[in-house]
């Protein structure tokens, strides 16, 4: 028989390790929280990779913690923010790529796992930091679907190679941009457009007036034979540029075919009936948005790996006949 003394130390015990189960069903039922941050929150691009990143968690099963970094200060503030939330791993679009080796630090430092997504993290020598998984555009690939398109448009007016020349405004400082407009001439030239026919514009800036300045500059070389426009540039407001200079320099809006690249830049010249920038190639960032979440929620509870890069060749071109409708699609029309 117990005794009354036992009986009770017995039934303590007891509670004592019920306690303990529902508290271990608590936390196991806790769900993972992973984070998602972004340079430009107000960006219709950084919106939809936020709002299908959200999808996948809800598919997965995990919280996702979405937070603006808009600048260094605050990247390092959101990262700490992060791991006194729990969250185990996050997925950030920084704000400067030269933030990488102190956002890895960071993340090692609270045991959470970080993958870089759009714009690559680079170290203190400006090399990419290899190391840290990365998903983003396959800058070379896309420039080659770019030059091809401009092509093959060309050919589709019945333009002649003899009377058609290309300018290429060029940002070589930027990796990815080289990259760009590298597979774009690429593309042009296995199109069969002469390489001397095809004319480099340097740019100062990445925006209209600094594509425009370029522009200009290539546009007064120009020989008498050329009737004909491509023009090419890393993004779409680097395209926008070069043709804005063509209108100054008398070309008609026929005789010009500039294809950008992001979509995102391209709405407002896409709504005009007549304009010589032909479309943009269009990215993924539903995609990317979903992908980059869904890797890391199974990087921190499966312990697999993201690949240390990604490359992202999905492109859609949109041109006045389809671009709302593709835009849409994605949650960009706005």
């Amino acid at each position: 028989m117990f005794s009354t003394q036992g009986i009770r130390t017995f039934c303590a015990a007891a509670a004592t390790a019920v306690m303990l189960s529902a508290s271990h069903l608590a936390l196991a039922a806790e769900p993972v929280k992973i984070g998602f941050l972004v340079k430009q929150p107000e960006e219709p691009w950084f919106q939809t990779e936020w709002a299908f990143a959200e999808k996948a968690a809800k598919d997965k099963g995990f919280t996702l913690l979405k937070i603006a970094v808009p600048d260094g200060e605050k990247t390092l503030s959101a990262i700490d923010s992060l791991a006194a939330n729990g969250a185990k791993g996050f997925v950030i679009c920084p704000p400067d790529v030269s933030l990488g080796p102190s956002i890895v630090a960071k993340a090692k430092a609270a045991d959470m796992k970080v993958m870089a997504v759009d714009d690559r993290f680079v170290d203190a020598n400006g090399k990419f930091m290899e190391d840290v998984p990365y998903l983003g555009m396959a800058a070379f690939e896309v420039g080659q679907k770019q030059g091809s398109a401009m092509a093959t448009e060309a050919q589709k007016r019945g333009w002649t190679w003899d009377e058609t020349f290309a300018v290429i405004n060029t940002y070589d400082e930027l990796d990815t941009g080289k990259k760009r407009t590298d597979g774009s001439i690429d593309a042009l030239k296995k199109a069969g457009l002469p390489a001397d026919h095809i004319m480099f514009a340097p740019q100062k800036t990445l925006d209209v007036p600094g594509g425009m300045d370029a522009a200009n500059a290539a546009l007064v070389k120009l020989p008498g034979t050329a009737k004909h426009l491509i023009i090419g540039g890393m993004n779409d407001n680097t395209v926008l540029g070069g043709v804005r200079a063509t209108e100054t320099a008398g070309f008609k809006a026929a005789d010009v075919i500039g294809i950008g690249i992001n979509g995102t830049d391209a709405k407002e010249e896409l709504k005009k009936p007549n304009s010589g920038f032909y479309g943009s190639l269009l990215p993924s960032p539903n995609i990317e948005g979903y992908k980059t979440a869904e890797m890391v929620y199974d990087w921190v509870t499966t312990g697999k790996e993201p690949p240390k890069y990604t490359a992202m060749d999905e492109v859609t071109l949109i041109t006045r006949d389809n671009f709302q409708q593709e835009l849409e699609k994605i949650g960009l029309w706005k």
